[in-house]
């Protein structure tokens, strides 16, 4: 059975001293929190270490927002997934769409860093999502497509059980607008089908996809009840503990 998985993305939001509110708020909130869904959530790499800390007797994990594609050497500001499983992070999230937009990361770069935080036990969150211009002019499935198929097809099976795919319609992100419930539906099955064709049933089947694009506890709720939405990769809704905490619970 695939888990049900809430990861909030914190993204470059927070003081550090209001980081470690939202953190002690969240793990005061834990035993109220749906036991069946693993919750994430995934700082600004300032923080990642005094989360862990704060999370230590908590089964709240932690993750990071991004990777370096290179294991080590004379990257100055990079951070390694080496650096990052040193600290004891559980999540790496990949190819987060302003990442590929605003970082010009592409399939070829963004293959390179899953390999490394696999090769470091890590667990990643690989995103895809298309543009508002694709999901106009029809070309979503292809964008998808071509984003699983570069991203993420070279890995083996071992590999790629390891792996959860998020979901992210870049013209949902931080502008209000949701995919419907639907769409999210659609998509969802989309990538679980190639998955499939790729790796057969069993792995499809046991594969946790996310969706992400301004989940809200409003909409939570609907979203998650679709049968291949395994949960959110929460951006804004994430920085409240309260609305975060609705979203967990939101597959009840």
């Amino acid at each position: 059975m695939r888990k049900n998985i809430v990861a909030g993305n914190w993204k470059m939001n927070t003081s550090f001293n209001e980081a470690i509110e939202l953190a002690e708020n969240l793990k005061s909130l834990e035993n109220t929190f749906d036991k069946n869904t693993e919750v994430i959530v995934c700082p600004p790499f300032l923080y990642t270490k005094t989360l862990i800390d704060i999370f230590y007797d908590s089964s709240i994990k932690v993750g990071v927002q991004n990777s370096a594609s290179n294991e080590e050497g004379a990257y100055t500001g990079e951070v390694s997934a080496k650096m990052i499983k040193s600290i004891n992070a559980d999540y790496v999230i990949i190819g987060h769409s302003e990442r590929r937009e605003y970082y010009c990361e592409n399939d070829e770069i963004l293959n390179t860093k899953l390999n490394l935080v696999l090769k470091n036990n890590l667990k990643p969150i690989f995103c895809v999502g298309e543009q508002l211009e694709d999901r106009k002019a029809g070309n979503h499935f292809d964008v998808i497509k071509s984003q699983i198929i570069n991203g993420t097809f070279g890995l083996d099976k071992e590999q790629f059980a390891n792996i959860i795919i998020a979901y992210e319609p870049v013209w949902a992100i931080g502008t209000g607008e949701t995919a419907s419930p639907e769409q999210a539906q659609e998509i969802h099955l989309f990538i679980r089908n190639l998955i499939s064709e790729k790796y057969g049933n069993n792995i499809a089947n046991n594969i946790s996809i996310l969706y992400g694009g301004s989940v809200k506890p409003n909409n939570a709720k609907e979203i998650f009840s679709k049968t291949d939405v395994d949960g959110g990769l929460i951006g804004g809704a994430a920085l409240n503990a309260n609305d975060f905490k609705e979203i967990i619970n939101s597959f009840n």
